[in-house]
């Protein structure tokens, strides 16, 4: 078995403010990981750590960039136990995207649409926690309740079926990673 790593956080910038306040929900974004050290996630949210605009597919990591900046973020690292063939399957479509990544968008408009339960979907376009169900559907990782571009980040924390490793702050994670 192999371990796939779901990171859901809650930022205090405007956007993510915004979201829980339309949502009411414990965490605002969602990342994935596929090793142990959590060296580098991947989500679909802003490049630059100061501005929500651009916004695209990002690479992120828990002592660098955005959350070297936001380390009181509240967080959650979920584990999901996988097949080693399912867990290559999504590792490898990441990286498919990833060497792609110019030609990946921000939805803003799916992300309105999901608040209100209403699907959109646009090619190479996502937010983060669509992003992140269908990497898990299509390596058949999980089988969703519902299409992808519903999936709120909240929404992981019944999805998930494995262990919640973690919850506190991302510079307490950050420091703790050995340890997991």
């Amino acid at each position: 078995m192999k371990t796939i790593y779901i990171l859901l956080t809650r930022s205090k910038t405007y956007i993510s403010r915004l979201i829980q306040l339309a949502t009411s929900d414990d965490y605002t974004h969602v990342s994935i990981a596929f090793d142990e050290m959590l060296s580098q996630f991947y989500s679909f949210g802003r490049k630059q750590p100061h501005f929500p605009l651009p916004a695209g597919l990002i690479q992120e990591s828990l002592t660098n960039c955005f959350f070297d900046y936001h380390k009181d973020t509240p967080c959650a690292l979920y584990e999901l136990k996988v097949s080693k063939v399912v867990y290559q399957q999504a590792k490898q479509e990441v990286q498919r995207m990833v060497t792609e990544k110019q030609q990946y968008r921000y939805s803003i408009i799916g992300l309105i649409c999901c608040k209100f339960a209403i699907p959109y979907q646009r090619e190479k376009y996502y937010f983060c926690s669509q992003f992140v169900a269908e990497i898990l559907e299509k390596s058949q990782a999980l089988e969703l309740p519902k299409p992808a571009e519903l999936i709120r980040p909240a929404d992981y924390m019944e999805l998930v079926t494995g262990d919640c490793l973690f919850t506190g702050k991302v510079g307490e994670l950050a420091a703790s990673v050995s340890t997991l």
